[in-house]
C-alpha cells in the first residue's frame, strides 16, 4: 500500500498531431469512467463588449450539433442516465460526466461533438437567454454575490476580465445573436486548447484511442492567447457599501490582490491563508468572528492564485448591527498575523489538514480528473500529487509571515458590505 502511495496517480499523458492532450488514468473500484475536457477558453475570452458571451455558450452548447438535435443529444444521455455537467471558470470552459465503462466511446464522441461543431439553434438560444437573464437578476438580489461582484471590479478594475462579471449584463446578453456565438467558438475553440482527461475502469491505452478517433483530425489554427494584465495592489483602503435595506443579513467582501499560482510562495501561501480562514470552523478568522464572538452567520477566506496574481477574499455573513465590529475583527487578526505570523502548531495542523484531505480528493474518479486538470493547465507535472506532501512539510514559519506580510495590510484592505447597512 505505501509503495502505491508513493508511486501516486502516476496517469498517462500523450499529445496528438494538433495539439490535444490527453490525460488517463485507469482505476477499478467502480465499472465508471469520467471524462472531464477542458478548454482554454474561460470568460477571459469573452469580447470587451459582449460580457457574458463564453457563459451564454456554456449554456447552449449541448443543445445540438452539426449531426444531432438538441432531442437527440438529451436523449443519448437520458438513455445511459447520464449527467452532464457544464462550467466556466475564468479561464476553462469544462465539459464533465461520469458513465459506465461499456459506454465509454459512445459518450465520448457524443461530447467530442458537443464541443467541437455546437449548432447553437435560435430556439435553444432564446429560453438558454431567459435562463441567464433570471440568474443575473437573482445575483442582483443576492446580496452576497453583489458584495462579491463588487469587491471583485474594485480589486481588477477598467474592465480587466478578473473584474467583469462571468455571466454578463442583461443588456449585453440579450444582444448576443447566434452568429456571434458561433464566430466565439470558431476563434476560441481549438485542438491546441484543448485538455482530455479520462479516469476510471478503462486501459489508458484504449482511452489514448478513443481520444485520438474522436479528436485527431479536428484541424482549427491555434487561437491568438488572451494574456490578462497584471494589476497593481490598492495602494489605500477602500469601502463600498451596497445598500440593501430588505434584506435580513449583510455580506462583507474584504480582500486584496494576493499571487499567482507559479508564485514560489504560493505553498507558504496556501498554508498561511489555511491557518488564516479555512482550517477546520474557518481558522482564525471563525474561532475569534464566529464562535467566540457569535457574531457571523459564516466566516472563512479563500485563495485564488491564478494565471496572474489572484485574490484572497474574505467573506463574512453577519446581522446589519455588526458590521462594523465584524470589519474591525478582520482587520484585528490580520494585524496580528502580519505582526506575529503563526504559530508552530498553527502551521503543524494546516499542514496535516492540507495533506490528509489529498486522499478524500482523490478518492472519486471526478475527483482524480478535476486534479490532473488542475495539474495541467498550471504546468504541476505528472508526479504534482506525489511531490505535494513534501513542498507544504518544506515551508518554514518565516516563510508564511513573509507571505502574510506580502499579501495582507489592513490598510490596503478593499472592503464592501451589501445589505441592510448604512455608512455609519
Amino acid at each position: 500500500m505505501r509503495q502505491a502511495l508513493q508511486a501516486g496517480l502516476a496517469p498517462s499523458r500523450t499529445r496528438l498531431d494538433n495539439g490535444v492532450v490527453v490525460l488517463a488514468k485507469e482505476t477499478n473500484t467502480t465499472p465508471a469512467v469520467t471524462i472531464n475536457l477542458a478548454m482554454r477558453a474561460g470568460s477571459i475570452c469573452d469580447p470587451a463588449d459582449a460580457p457574458g458571451a463564453v457563459h451564454l455558450l456554456s449554456r447552449v452548447i449541448d443543445r445540438g450539433t452539426a449531426t444531432r438535435s438538441a432531442e437527440q443529444v438529451a436523449e443519448e444521455f437520458d438513455n445511459r442516465a447520464v449527467a452532464l455537467a457544464i462550467t466556466v471558470t475564468r479561464h476553462v470552459f469544462s465539459v464533465v460526466c461520469t458513465c459506465l465503462a461499456e459506454d465509454f466511446e459512445a459518450l465520448l464522441a457524443l461530447l467530442g461533438d458537443i464541443l467541437m461543431s455546437p449548432s447553437v439553434p435560435d430556439a435553444e438560444l432564446v429560453t438558454r437567454k431567459g435562463e441567464v437573464i433570471t440568474a443575473i437578476r437573482q445575483d442582483e438580489d443576492n446580496p452576497a454575490v453583489r458584495a462579491v461582484e463588487a469587491l471583485m471590479a474594485r480589486l481588477y478594475p477598467d474592465g480587466h476580465p478578473y473584474g467583469r462579471r462571468a455571466k454578463g449584463t442583461i443588456e449585453a446578453v440579450e444582444a448576443l445573436t447566434r452568429e456571434r456565438l458561433i464566430a466565439l467558438h470558431a476563434q476560441r475553440f481549438a485542438p491546441s486548447e484543448l485538455s482530455a482527461v479520462v479516469v476510471g475502469d478503462v486501459a489508458a491505452a484504449r482511452a489514448g484511442a478513443a481520444a485520438a478517433g474522436v479528436f485527431g483530425a479536428w484541424r482549427t489554427p491555434p487561437p491568438v492567447p488572451v494574456v490578462p494584465a497584471r494589476v497593481a495592489p490598492a495602494a489605500g483602503r477602500q469601502r463600498v457599501v451596497i445598500p440593501m435595506m430588505n434584506k435580513a443579513q449583510a455580506d462583507i467582501a474584504y480582500g486584496f490582490i494576493a499571487i499567482a499560482r507559479a508564485d514560489p510562495a504560493f505553498h507558504a501561501c496556501s498554508l498561511m491563508n489555511n491557518a488564516l480562514g479555512q482550517y477546520a470552523i474557518g481558522g482564525r478568522l471563525g474561532d475569534s468572528i464566529r464562535e467566540r464572538q457569535g457574531m457571523a452567520y459564516y466566516v472563512f477566506s479563500s485563495l485564488d492564485a491564478n494565471v496572474i496574481e489572484g485574490p484572497l477574499v474574505i467573506r463574512a455573513g453577519v446581522g446589519p448591527a455588526n458590521v462594523d465590529r465584524a470589519i474591525a475583527s478582520i482587520d484585528e487578526e490580520i494585524g496580528r498575523l502580519t505582526r506575529e505570523g503563526l504559530t508552530e502548531k498553527e502551521l503543524t495542523e494546516s499542514r496535516q489538514y492540507l495533506i490528509g484531505s489529498m486522499p478524500r480528493m482523490l478518492e472519486t474518479n471526478a475527483g482524480i480528473a478535476h486534479f490532473l486538470q488542475t495539474a495541467e493547465f498550471f504546468g504541476l507535472g505528472l508526479d504534482y500529487d506525489v511531490r505535494l506532501p513534501g513542498l507544504l512539510r518544506a515551508v518554514t514559519l518565516d516563510e508564511v509571515h513573509a507571505a502574510a506580510r506580502r499579501v495582507l495590510d489592513p490598510a490596503r484592505a478593499t472592503v464592501v458590505v451589501a445589505g441592510p447597512y448604512q455608512h455609519s
